[in-house]
């Protein structure tokens, strides 16, 4: 049997779609294939790989990838995450659907420290239970 195949893009895939890739592959990876890419693709955040971590997911190895890797990949699901990827969407057209989470994009967050690393919380938090939701598990953040 194949899994479905889910995209998660954001503007940079650093750290909105970055998440939402380690959610699925850690939580259901047998029942899903998980990817992500951005319009404008650049590291993964350290402040994103922080707070999954601090929920037991390791995103560390994950890279960021240009959309363009994927063209022509059927996907059973694109998601556009945080808002400034809504207001830039790209569009997947052998995609089946395209769902927008509008999701806060907490790299925006300005201050130091620990006050980034809050803002991260309640966007990574969101998305958990958001893709838990979606498979009966509520949130596994």
């Amino acid at each position: 049997m194949t899994r479905p195949r889910v995209l998660l893009t954001g503007t940079h895939n650093a750290g909105c779609s970055q998440r939402g890739e380690g959610y699925p592959r850690a939580r259901y990876g047998d029942q899903y294939g998980a990817f992500s890419a951005g319009r404008a693709a650049s590291n993964t955040s350290l402040l994103a790989v922080q707070e999954m971590t601090g929920v037991g997911i390791d995103i560390s190895g994950q890279r960021s990838r240009d959309p363009g890797r994927f063209i022509g990949e059927v996907m059973d699901v694109v998601v556009t995450g945080c808002n400034a990827a809504g207001a830039n969407r790209l569009l997947f057209p052998w995609a089946k659907p395209t769902i927008h989470a509008s999701l806060t994009d907490p790299p925006a967050a300005t201050g130091a420290g620990e006050e980034r690393c809050i803002a991260f919380r309640p966007v990574r938090d969101e998305s958990g239970a958001r893709i838990g939701g979606a498979h009966g598990g509520g949130n596994h953040a």
